[in-house]
């Protein structure tokens, strides 16, 4: 374990490989350990102290959904804090990058993490994907296991400085690890209730579900996925919701493809269904070959069970990479793949455009664990970001 100073901290963080990665079979974003430390939320050049003490990982269709199998969420949001994490969404102004467009994941409980509010004035980004909303072991969501939804605790703190800096954010529930909302909660009901204590918490205009692991593996916890996001969005018709999850070389595995079924049965009109295409496990190809055609195989299963044309599939599928080294040791995502990426999801209006993780996107160097803190490549700082900022259908 290996301790380093970063001054937006104003802490020394672990940096030990117990972070989180996104693993396909094994454990896509793996939620270790606890980082060593705690710290003080503290806002300090530009940024803000996370504290990391524990936790385990353009719309062209409907900006809605409902899971036409149960009810709304009547009374949701009782037990939501309110919420001081600096002014909510507003309509966009015209030609505004719609929220989740391109966000990037930023963890901040994890490898080493830049100032939200730096990384956006070196990129010109204007939103970022935050990780990861679990459970406390019961149906109450925290972040990282750990962390709650105080409204004047870090999290809350780095919302408000990044929407200060005229930017927002998109917060990601689940991951690869720790206790998923998706299994503690026992009803859909309940599940709709904790997803909703946290947008009203943070007043959110967009949420991501990172379903992996026993958030997919089992059809009853799937369907209970399903019904709890259509509640979601009876309660907050406005918010913009991703699906995210592993796929294969030529598209989503079983278990997603039963996903993708029951959400389309239940008339799920998701933002957008996002696939992360790496870890494969064996591939053929370079990483911008396989993972587009990845991607295509998610338009033909979203195209197949929507009873869409392919061309609208496209707009309903999204592509999320993983920059550098990925956990296979025959994969790298280089900047080039990653660009050549971009060119396909312009050519096809995707839905979602983005990579894990804005943490890893610089060069390796001294105090940096590979994996965490860098991509494990030779790049320019902020190569990945820059490319996923200049997606904007």
């Amino acid at each position: 374990m290996t301790a380093v100073a970063y001054g937006w901290l104003g802490l020394r963080v672990s940096t030990s490989g117990q972070g989180r990665s996104r693993r396909r079979a094994k454990s896509r974003r793996r939620a270790g350990p606890a980082l060593a430390v705690a710290a003080v939320a503290v806002l300090a050049a530009g940024g803000v102290a996370i504290a990391t003490a524990g936790g385990g990982h353009p719309s062209a269709g409907p900006s809605a959904g409902t899971s036409g199998t149960g009810t709304s969420a009547a009374g949701a949001s009782s037990g939501a804090v309110p919420s001081t994490a600096g002014p909510g969404p507003t309509q966009p102004a015209a030609g505004a990058v719609p929220l989740g467009l391109n966000a990037p994941y930023e963890y901040l409980g994890w490898g080493a993490p830049q100032s939200p509010v730096d990384v956006m004035a070196a990129t010109g980004a204007t939103q970022l994907t935050l990780g990861f909303v679990t459970s406390d072991g019961g149906c109450n969501p925290v972040w990282d296991g750990t962390r709650p939804l105080d409204p004047g605790g870090s999290d809350a703190t780095a919302i408000a400085a990044i929407r200060a800096h005229g930017g927002d954010v998109m917060v990601s529930f689940g991951g690869a690890s720790g206790d998923k909302l998706g299994v503690t909660c026992a009803s859909a009901d309940a599940l709709a209730a904790a997803y909703r204590k946290v947008v009203d918490t943070y007043r959110l205009g967009a949420v991501d579900f990172d379903l992996e692991n026993d958030e997919v593996a089992d059809g009853t916890v799937r369907q209970r996925v399903v019904d709890a996001i259509g509640r979601l969005h009876s309660a907050e018709p406005g918010l913009r919701m991703f699906a995210t999850f592993g796929v294969g070389t030529e598209g989503p595995d079983a278990n997603e493809q039963d996903l993708i079924r029951r959400g389309a049965a239940a008339k799920l009109a998701l933002t957008g269904w996002v696939g992360m295409p790496f870890d494969f496990g064996g591939h053929q190809g370079g990483m911008a070959q396989v993972s587009t055609a990845a991607i295509d195989g998610l338009a033909r299963t979203l195209a197949a069970d929507y009873g869409w044309p392919l061309d609208q599939a496209y707009r309903h599928a999204g592509l999320s990479s993983m920059n550098g080294v990925t956990d296979e040791a025959d994969e790298t995502v280089s900047p080039a793949d990653f660009t050549a990426m971009l060119g396909y999801a312009r050519t096809h209006h995707l839905a979602r455009f983005t990579f894990w993780a804005v943490n890893r996107d610089r060069p390796c160097g001294a105090g940096l664990s590979k994996g965490d803190s860098c991509g494990g490549i030779a790049q320019q700082p902020y190569a990945f970001t820059r490319t996923a900022v200049g997606y904007r259908d």
